[in-house]
């Protein structure tokens, strides 16, 4: 009897599971609306927002260019936060903008110069150009060192001194005196030139 009940047992068992399989068919068909859930026969499509992340903020910074008698004067550019000095001297070799240009402002330093990298130990800070850098000549290379000199130390003080480096190898420029210097260049070595 107790062998009988269990296949008994087993076979309802087995008509419940069929009941609850998942019909299969070849083509597929059309499911009256009365049988969809509500809240899929709504025709308009979910909305989903996105969270637009805050613009980087910018700082303000200065940069020098040169006025009509070729003195140092600072004009006002903006970098991201946390300013890294390499952007800034970017800005600065980006040249004057339009506004510049109408107040007299000019720069010494060639389009085709770029800063590839500059590292800060304690008050100095060496700034390495491209090949572009030492290929200014005459008064203009010292011109467009004082303009460096001025922006690098704008921003980090004004007793910073700057190392001079073209594509990673130290060296010499020139400061206000004529003289050829391959120390740190301060500011107050253009003093002749600074307004």
């Amino acid at each position: 009897m107790r062998q009988r009940a269990a296949a008994l047992l087993l076979g309802v068992v087995a008509i419940v599971a069929a009941g609850c399989a998942i019909p299969t068919q070849g083509n597929p068909s059309t499911m009256s609306s009365s049988r969809v859930p509500f809240h899929l026969l709504n025709p308009h499509l979910p909305t989903t927002t996105t969270t637009v992340p805050t613009p980087t903020s910018l700082v303000p910074v200065k940069v020098f260019f040169l006025n009509s008698g070729n003195a140092l004067a600072s004009s006002p550019r903006v970098v991201a936060a946390p300013a890294p000095l390499t952007a800034i001297i970017t800005s600065l070799l980006s040249g004057p903008t339009q506004a510049d240009t109408a107040n007299g402002l000019s720069t010494a330093i060639p389009s085709n110069v770029t800063v590839l990298s500059t590292t800060t130990q304690g008050n100095i800070v060496t700034v390495n150009m491209n090949a572009a850098f030492g290929a200014i000549t005459g008064n203009s290379i010292e011109l467009a060192v004082s303009q460096i000199v001025a922006t690098v130390s704008s921003e980090n003080g004004f007793d910073t001194g700057v190392l001079f480096e073209i594509d990673g190898q130290r060296v010499s420029v020139p400061i206000a005196n004529g003289s050829q210097v391959n120390d740190p260049v301060y500011i107050v070595e253009f003093l002749t030139v600074a307004p």
